[in-house]
């Protein structure tokens, strides 16, 4: 039987285990780590149908991670998917406004990002244990708002472990902001830099291809992971989720055992996406992946056209996670589409860093059809939000009505009437300015009045873990510019 291994997309030749490849994070060339193969699912989806989301997620990942003993496995799910989410079932499905909605908001920071980074330090202490290894390690981070308050959440005050998290001061809401800062924990950093996402991205890619920096860490017995999708231990966990919306919507009777779906998925980085379409090799009976991008339609645009060009302005909009013109996770994709080619891979990623732009062979495009690329402008993202709400009384945040647009956009083409589930990625209550403006509802005072008042208005109660942010102490203070990130780590690290 093939032995399920790691290898980085840009061609290193060299085999990692599971559990390397979560310690390490990135692959030493720069590539993204990526499974040897695409496991199929060893079970009949029947055979899921019982089970609850614990047991649902042992059956996927396993066969992601085949150096981990099943107890260890299930020792993870069972740490990670416990009180901290305040749903049954961890991830409900929803039928409103004639869409199925996974709700993928209901863990501690109020974000779909808590489905991976609830388990993410599990499975890091665990492989660190099971390679005998003794360092620290240095959790180093880029998040466009809802990676890090999650990241932090998970690592904080977890043994052998620091997490350092660097965001764009100015390009997250007011709530993301307000909860990285007060975050608690002895070996939490939250740094602000004067830049956007994609520049912390860089910064952080850049530190962890930084010989010197590289070698400082090993003098010290540490070395640098990540908690952003680049890390495959985040992939693996948000795999689980497309198995368990789809089980759901059959148990409902929404669709059949074996019918297609769609599914569409707010996306910046490209990971949670990405997620689906590794579903979906592994034999569950998806037929499109819808991605939904915002103003910032770099994506959209490369579906398209097979051109990804990342030379333009990054917009400022009201879905703020998907302020992003660098996905990182595409690299994965390219590296299936291309044929598992990762000269051609490593050869389209330094032409991006070198030119901003890349244009994809023909034979790989064709290898794309899994997925329609579509985007909604902020007008659009504010319509649907209060037609939903009009019609089923139901709130969306505006990364998820991105996709509820997308969506309304691709069936008003007439050609797939599949039935679609749509990822809810957040609460609304964590963008709660820009819902209230776009029910026509007034939008003045702070973030948590508007909490308030939205509760008052929807009818809906304002979820527990942000009800009392204000009243937490500002922790984290620190700013930097963008080419004063690594300095900021050393600082931190060593004075």
């Amino acid at each position: 039987m093939q032995q399920l291994h790691y290898r980085s997309t840009r061609g290193n030749g060299k085999k990692v285990t599971a559990a390397e490849a979560i310690i390490t994070g990135i692959a030493g060339d720069g590539g993204l780590y990526v499974p040897s193969f695409i496991p199929k699912l060893d079970v009949p989806l029947k055979d899921l149908l019982p089970l609850d989301y614990r047991g649902r997620a042992y059956h996927v990942m396993k066969l992601f991670l085949p150096d981990f003993s099943a107890d260890d496995i299930k020792a993870c799910i069972n740490g990670a998917y416990g009180d901290k989410f305040s749903a049954p079932g961890i991830a409900p499905l929803t039928k409103r406004a004639g869409a199925l909605f996974l709700e993928l908001f209901h863990g501690p920071t109020q974000a779909f990002k808590d489905m991976a980074l609830t388990l993410l330090p599990h499975l890091l202490t665990t492989a660190l244990r099971m390679e005998g290894l003794t360092r620290e390690v240095v959790i180093l981070t880029a998040t466009s708002g809802d990676t890090g308050k999650a990241a932090l959440e998970g690592f904080a005050d977890v043994p052998g472990t620091r997490i350092i998290v660097f965001f764009p001061e100015k390009g997250v809401s007011p709530m993301q902001k307000r909860q990285m800062v007060t975050q608690g924990g002895n070996n939490t950093h939250v740094i602000g830099i004067e830049g956007n996402f994609d520049d912390a991205q860089k910064g952080v890619k850049d530190m962890f291809a930084n010989p010197t920096l590289l070698a400082g860490m090993k003098r010290h017995n540490s070395s640098f992971s990540s908690a952003n999708s680049i890390n495959v231990g985040r992939l693996i966990p948000q795999v689980v989720y497309y198995f368990h919306a789809y089980l759901q919507a059959c148990a409902a009777g929404d669709i059949a055992l074996g019918d297609e779906v769609n599914f569409a998925v707010p996306t910046g980085n490209f990971g949670n996406i990405l997620a689906g379409y590794y579903a979906k090799k592994m034999g569950l009976p998806v037929r499109t992946l819808l991605c939904a991008a915002n103003e910032n339609k770099v994506l959209a645009d490369f579906f398209a056209t097979g051109l990804y060009d990342r030379r333009r302005e990054l917009a400022v909009t009201m879905s703020p996670s998907m302020d992003i013109l660098a996905s990182s996770n595409l690299e994965r994709l390219l590296f299936e589409a291309s044929g598992r080619d990762g000269e051609e891979v490593a050869g389209l990623m330094e032409r991006l860093n070198r030119q901003g732009w890349y244009k994809i062979r023909e034979k790989t495009a064709a290898n794309l059809a899994d997925f329609f690329g579509g985007f909604a402008t902020d007008e659009e993202t504010a319509t649907a939000i209060k037609e939903v709400f009009a019609e089923a009384g139901y709130l969306m945040d505006p990364h998820t009505a991105v996709a509820y647009s997308v969506y309304k956009k691709y069936r008003q083409q007439g050609k797939d009437q599949t039935p679609v589930i749509i990822l809810s990625t957040a609460s609304p209550y964590k963008f709660a300015r820009s819902v209230m403006k776009s029910l026509g509802l007034p939008a003045e005072g702070d973030d948590f009045t508007l909490m308030q008042n939205l509760s008052a208005n929807s009818g809906t109660p304002v979820p527990e873990p942000l009800k009392d942010l204000e009243e937490l102490p500002v922790r984290h203070t620190a700013r930097c510019s963008k080419g004063g990130m690594q300095r900021e780590v050393e600082k931190i690290l060593w004075g």
